[in-house]
C-alpha cells in the first residue's frame, strides 16, 4: 500500500505521528464505453468553450460563478488555505462507540505509526479499546475539511470519514404517518423467523455475484472468438495521449492522482 497522507493525531499535548492509507479498494471489472454500431471506443475530452481547444488536465483550474461574476481559483490559491496546509488530525471529543450513526460513515483509512517508537500509537489504541470510546476528529484532505470517527480495529487505528449532518437526507414516508397495529403474536412469529437466520457475521462467506458472472461472460466471449481488436477499435493509446487530441479521462485522472500523492509525500 502507498500512503496517501501524513500527519499526526493530536489531543491535549499528545501527538501521534501517522501515515494514512486507503483501507478499501474497488475490484469491479473495468469497463469502457463503445459505439454499439462498430465497437469504437468512446472518449471524453475537456473542451474550452471560448476557443474550442482540448485543455490538458494540468492546465485546468476551478472557479465559482455567482450568476453574474466568475472567480477563478488556482491550485496555488487552494494550497494556500490554512486548513489545506494543516497536517493535524485533531481530536474534538471522545464519544461512546454506539453513538456514531452508521448512516454517517463514509470512506475508511488505516493509520500506521510514523515514528521511531510506536508507544503513543499503541497507547491510544489500548485507551480507545479499554474505554469503549470512539474519537471524533477533524482534519483536511484533498481540499475538504473532514469530520471522522477514529476507532480501533484489532490493533490498528482506523479513520472513517463521516458525512456532515446536512448531507444526510431526512426520511419521510407518508405510509408510515399512521403506524399500523402489530399484534404480539405477529411480533413473536417474526422474531422466531429472525432466529432461524441468526448466526455470527462472517463477511468472507459473501461474494459479489454480479462481478463473478460478468467475468464469466467476458471469458466466454473471449473463448468463442467474439472479442474485437483492441488496437483497431480503441486506437493507439500512446499516440492518442502524446498527440493531445484524444484523452483517456480515467488514465489522466489516475496519473494525476499518482503525481499528487508523490508531491504530497515529498512535501511531508
Amino acid at each position: 500500500m502507498r500512503a496517501i497522507w501524513k500527519g499526526a493525531v493530536t489531543f491535549g499535548l499528545v501527538n501521534v505521528p501517522v501515515k494514512v492509507y486507503s483501507a478499501t479498494e474497488d475490484h469491479d471489472v473495468p469497463l469502457h464505453q463503445v459505439h454499439a454500431a462498430d465497437g469504437g471506443r468512446i472518449r471524453y475530452q475537456r473542451i474550452c468553450e471560448l476557443d474550442g481547444e482540448v485543455v490538458p488536465f494540468q492546465d485546468i483550474d476551478k472557479a465559482y460563478d455567482d450568476g453574474e461574476r466568475t472567480v477563478v481559483l488556482t491550485k496555488e490559491d487552494l494550497k494556500a488555505l490554512p486548513a489545506e496546509r494543516s497536517r493535524e488530525i485533531e481530536v474534538m471529543e471522545f464519544v461512546p462507540r454506539d453513538q456514531v450513526d452508521l448512516l454517517l460513515l463514509d470512506r475508511a483509512y488505516y493509520l500506521e505509526p510514523d515514528s521511531a517508537s510506536p508507544k503513543a500509537y499503541v497507547l491510544l489504541c489500548r485507551t480507545l479499546a479499554q474505554t469503549d470510546r470512539t474519537a471524533i476528529v477533524r482534519f483536511s484532505l484533498r481540499q475538504k475539511t473532514r469530520l471522522a470517527a477514529l476507532r480501533v480495529r484489532g490493533d490498528v487505528l482506523v479513520l472513517q470519514t463521516l458525512l456532515w449532518p446536512d448531507e444526510v437526507r431526512e426520511a419521510s414516508f407518508p405510509a408510515l404517518d399512521d403506524t399500523p397495529a402489530v399484534s404480539a403474536k405477529e411480533l413473536e412469529l417474526s422474531a422466531a423467523l429472525v432466529d432461524t437466520y441468526a448466526k455470527d457475521f462472517d463477511p468472507g462467506q459473501f461474494t459479489d455475484e454480479y462481478q463473478a458472472e460478468l467475468r464469466t461472460l467476458i471469458e466466454a466471449k473471449l473463448e468463442k472468438g467474439e472479442a474485437i481488436s483492441t488496437a483497431e477499435t480503441f486506437g493507439d493509446r500512446e499516440e492518442a495521449t502524446e498527440g493531445g487530441e484524444v484523452i483517456d479521462l480515467m488514465e489522466a485522472l489516475r496519473a494525476s492522482v499518482e503525481r499528487s500523492r508523490q508531491a504530497r509525500g515529498a512535501v511531508s
